[in-house]
């Protein structure tokens, strides 16, 4: 049984509870080892965990770890994401979704909306869509501890956490305090993304999560007319940059006007056109990602 939600305009906002759940009781305690650091906890109910990131934004990063997850839930896995960007959500715009999350019965917990056959979970269902947060820091990471501990996602066999980009906060947040089964890290061919990319590897590396790969996207653009094909950003930049670090290279997705238009209108590609090629980059991804996870499809 589930309980509606208030109104955004009802909820009662505070530094220990920003997600204004009326029920609240405070986020777990997360303990702590012996020299200070936070220890990783798991989610309840959930096999496996991991997060798509990028050193830099624009690479297209949510729109893969969207199109992960529904190859995943294709590929018949149980499969949540979690959209960690508090101030620029995109999942409820990819996944075509709206309005308020319910809460669960005892009124501590969020239910997460789905579609698609993928559960998902976003800031952007609790404040309008043209709304900012303006928020602090300590605002911030109470509502990522919510986020991360107060979402009833039932069993999963795997949640894809689409990372907001860079090495702040809220990705070491999440690195610390969550068990991560592996980063999966996004970056175009370009010189300029690259740099950000062997940041956000190593920053994985110093908190101890595992690399699954590295995906190269917008690997070429292909002319929507003629076919044409263009290395636009470079060519091979990301999957040279993955054997120097010596991480997996995952695979590559080109930059077609299909995969842009379907994203914008919520229907990612891999489940709006499952037949086309660039759908079967994303599934080759996936594939791989979970075999390394030891869910093979």
């Amino acid at each position: 049984m589930i309980a509606r939600r208030w109104l955004s305009s009802c909820r009662v906002l505070a530094h220990e509870n920003p997600l204004g759940l009326p029920n609240h009781k405070r986020a777990p305690t997360i303990p702590r080892a012996q020299r200070g650091l936070p220890k990783k906890m798991a989610i309840p109910g959930v096999k496996n965990v991991i997060a798509v990131a990028s050193g830099k934004g624009g690479v297209g990063k949510s729109t893969t770890a969207v199109n992960i997850a529904l190859a995943a839930a294709g590929m018949k896995q149980r499969v949540g994401i979690l959209d960690a960007d508090i101030f620029g959500p995109s999942i409820p715009s990819l996944m075509n979704l709206r309005g308020e999350p319910d809460l669960s019965e005892k009124g501590d917990r969020l239910v997460p909306l789905m579609n698609y056959g993928v559960k998902c979970m976003s800031m952007g269902f609790l404040v309008d869509k043209e709304a900012p947060v303006v928020w602090r820091g300590l605002m911030v990471m109470k509502a990522l501890q919510q986020l991360l501990h107060q979402v009833d996602w039932g069993h999963l066999d795997l949640l894809v956490i689409d990372m907001p980009p860079g090495t702040g906060d809220v990705q070491l947040t999440i690195s610390q305090q969550v068990v991560l089964d592996g980063a999966v890290i996004i970056s175009t061919p370009q010189d300029i993304a690259l740099i950000d990319v062997v940041k956000g590897t190593n920053m994985f590396k110093k908190v101890d999560v595992p690399i699954l790969g590295v995906v190269q996207n917008m690997s070429l653009f292909i002319c929507p007319n003629c076919n044409h094909e263009t290395h636009i950003f470079g060519q091979d930049g990301a999957a040279a940059m993955a054997n120097k670090m010596d991480v997996p290279f995952l695979g590559e997705v080109p930059l077609h006007a299909d995969i842009c238009q379907l994203s914008d209108a919520g229907k990612p590609i891999v489940v709006s056109q499952p037949d086309s090629p660039f759908a079967a980059h994303y599934r080759n991804i996936t594939s791989k990602i979970l075999a390394s996870l030891g869910n093979k499809p």
